[in-house]
């Protein structure tokens, strides 16, 4: 948040509100010419609010800033139950420091220390993006940097470190900040690994770097060691001892004014009588003796009768005063309430507190993310579903999926990446930045990247070679791929092959990641991987064939065979068949059958009778020259959407309501209109997340 001068301005008022109510006590300066406040009353809790540093003889302070609406919400916390500990104040109101500069901290350890003792250490980071170029290099954004690092010496020092070649891979480093922020970009080799390069600069540069708190303050005008809780019952007898003399002060004029009223009141009830005194006396003392002594009158409220003009003689003006009196007596009584009540008292402290935070309060800057220890690059990706593609010749990349925009059935799509030199999208597949992406190839081997990993790339662009980012053997290529969460025990991986094998591995078989990949399963000669599920014993599966056959049979049919081992049958093929899809069987959902020229049908799962493993199956879609073979199947919902590619590049993005659900003989409706000599090359669903 920016702030203005006008706003500036009124922050400042709050620091000195009421100052001139007696809110304070006023102390001689250093030379007893003047009186000034020795303290402020300040309405914002100030200390924690902005931090402070100091070195005093003997003594330092280190005060990191904290976000004003958490230290508010921690102030009434502390009200409303005085025995709140601090670990119930660290959990549910202020969290830690908030630096204005914003960036991250690592780990809450520093933190509870620092509010607990009084002392800690809080590790900061700044906040860096990597971006993908279009001609495949890579460079570091950084937008946010640590509290109290300098930009322009920390660009020195990294300039530095890579003239003296301390890190290497850097090759430009320029500084784009401007009114809107910081932005420092860090150009990285083509062939050198950003991750590691970030890496080595926050190890050797204040990119990464700590705040060491020191608590010290001065209160009674002696310096303590103070933790969190004491920070905040000191600001809070504070505002009691403000509210306490300010109340007094407008008790005090209340009373004086009321007593002068009191005195008005009388004049105009004797009104006759007070004008024949007054004409009577020779000077103005005599006459203000004399009411004094016929009327029971203060010194004050003679001179206040003296002084009253000729128009408050009016019934008008006498009515005002009267409207007065009367108002002032309320004041009164509400004013000696609050003195007498300490519970009114704090009440007026949340009320006051609660309007600053409506005025002032925004939200955290700075993110609190994993320990240190515990931290990784992961921590800085944001978790959102990503569309990645991988074209026939190796190249992959991710995208949003927000990217594409939904159409209806039937449209000519976008533009989903480049075909240049006869290349075209081969795999498309969704799946969450934080899932571990399994990578089998066409020899029976499997390789590892998280999804983060996998270059951005724009909409058109072709993206990355595969090559460079996993150790792909002589003659290997991708053939299938699955996102995995976490490596559990009771999860299998289903593997089917183009000559309708299946094989049963446990996950965990596969839970330790090689830069070389390991072995998946053997496959027989002439033989290819089509398919690869994550699944467990309790659900069936279909396996769907190119001329429209398919075969359903449950997991706990196939028996479990290590990782290196060949598979079992899983159905019998006829001559030029060839097995092109697998699905697990759910039935809330339908099974999608897509053909290579772009039609489309849903089927209902329960059409498909459980048959023994090996066998030929049934019809799963009448294939003809109309809608081509059969491309791929998948389990879906009315809720989901269908990703589909041609082999130019053509995708479209359609909800899968739209497409008609029809019964296993059919033929299908019409997805995506192929252009003379295109095909679909591949499809993806993607699963609508509620709104929570």
């Amino acid at each position: 948040m920016r702030y203005t001068e006008a706003r500036l301005a009124s922050i400042a008022g709050e620091m000195l509100a009421d100052i001139d109510k007696d809110t304070v006590p006023f102390v001689p300066n250093y030379d007893d010419s003047l009186t000034e406040p020795g303290l402020l009353p300040v309405k914002i809790p100030a200390l924690l609010v902005n931090g402070t540093t100091g070195i005093a003889v003997g003594m330092a302070t280190n005060i990191p800033p904290h976000n004003l609406r958490e230290v508010i919400d921690a102030i009434i916390a502390v009200i409303e139950d005085p025995e709140i500990k601090i670990e119930q104040l660290v959990k549910k109101h202020i969290f830690g420091p908030d630096f204005p500069t914003g960036a991250y901290i690592l780990g809450r350890d520093g933190i509870i220390s620092a509010f607990k003792t009084g002392r800690g250490s809080i590790k900061m980071q700044a906040k860096v993006k990597v971006e993908q170029l279009k001609n495949g290099k890579e460079r570091l954004i950084v937008t946010e940097l640590p509290y109290q690092v300098n930009k322009s010496m920390l660009i020195e020092n990294i300039a530095n470190l890579v003239r003296s070649k301390k890190i290497d891979g850097i090759t430009d480093l320029r500084d784009e900040s401007d009114r809107d922020g910081i932005r420092i970009v860090i150009e990285v080799g083509r062939n050198d690994n950003s991750q590691i390069v970030l890496n080595n600069l926050f190890k050797y540069t204040s990119l990464r770097t700590s705040f060491g708190v020191n608590t010290v303050a001065l209160v009674n005008r002696r310096p303590q060691h103070l933790n969190l809780k004491e920070i905040l019952e000191h600001f809070i007898e504070h505002r009691k001892e403000v509210i306490f003399r300010r109340t007094r002060f407008e008790l005090d004029k209340a009373e004086r004014r009321a007593h002068i009223l009191e005195g008005l009141k009388i004049a105009l009830k004797f009104l006759d009588k007070v004008i024949k005194i007054i004409r009577a006396s020779a000077t103005v003392p005599i006459a203000k003796e004399a009411l004094i002594h016929n009327f029971k009158l203060s010194d004050v409220q003679a001179q206040a009768i003296l002084d009253m003009r000729l128009h408050q003689l009016t019934s008008l003006e006498s009515k005002k005063i009267e409207d007065e009196y009367l108002e002032l007596l309320k004041t009164i009584e509400r004013l000696r309430s609050i003195l007498a009540s300490i519970k009114r008292v704090l009440g007026i402290v949340v009320e006051e507190l609660a309007e600053i935070k409506k005025k002032y309060g925004d939200d955290r800057r700075t993110e609190i993310i994993g320990a240190l220890q515990d931290f990784s690059v992961e921590d800085l990706i944001e978790e959102e579903d990503m569309v990645i593609t991988i074209s026939h010749k190796g190249y992959i990349k991710r995208l949003p999926v927000s990217t594409y925009r939904a159409q209806r059935r039937g449209g000519r799509g976008v533009m989903g990446m480049g075909s240049k030199d006869g290349d075209f999208v081969e795999h498309l597949f969704v799946a969450s930045t934080h899932h571990y992406i399994l990578f089998f190839t066409n020899q029976g081997r499997v390789y590892w990247l998280k999804v983060y990993e996998i270059p951005e790339a724009a909409r058109a662009s072709r993206g990355k070679a595969i090559i460079n980012l996993v150790r792909l053997q002589q003659g290997e290529s991708v053939e299938a791929m699955i996102p995995v969460k976490e490596f559990s025990e009771d999860r299998f991986l289903v593997m089917a092959t183009e000559k309708g094998l299946i094989k049963k591995t446990r996950l965990t078989a596969y839970a330790n990641p090689r830069a070389g990949g390991i072995i998946a399963l053997t496959l027989t000669e002439g033989d290819n991987l089509i398919q690869v599920l994550e699944t467990s014993d309790e659900n069936d599966v279909v396996l769907a064939t190119r001329l429209g056959k398919a075969i359903r049979f449950n997991v706990s049919k196939i028996r479990e065979i290590g990782r290196t081992g060949k598979g079992v049958r899983g159905i019998s093929l006829k001559p030029k068949d060839i097995l092109v899809g697998m699905q697990i069987v759910t039935e809330k959902q339908s099974l999608l059958t897509v053909t290579t020229k772009g039609f489309g049908k849903r089927t209902k799962q329960n059409a498909y009778r459980a048959q023994s493993r090996g066998g030929q199956g049934m019809i799963n879609i009448k294939t003809t020259e109309r809608n081509g073979q059969v491309v791929t199947i998948m389990s879906v919902s009315d809720q989901d959407e269908l990703m589909m590619i041609a082999s130019n590049g053509t995708l479209i993005r359609t909800p899968l309501k739209h497409i008609n659900m029809v019964g296993r003989n059919a033929q299908g409706v019409r997805v995506i209109k192929m252009s003379q000599n295109d095909y679909v090359s591949a499809v993806a669903r993607i699963a609508i997340k509620e709104e929570a």
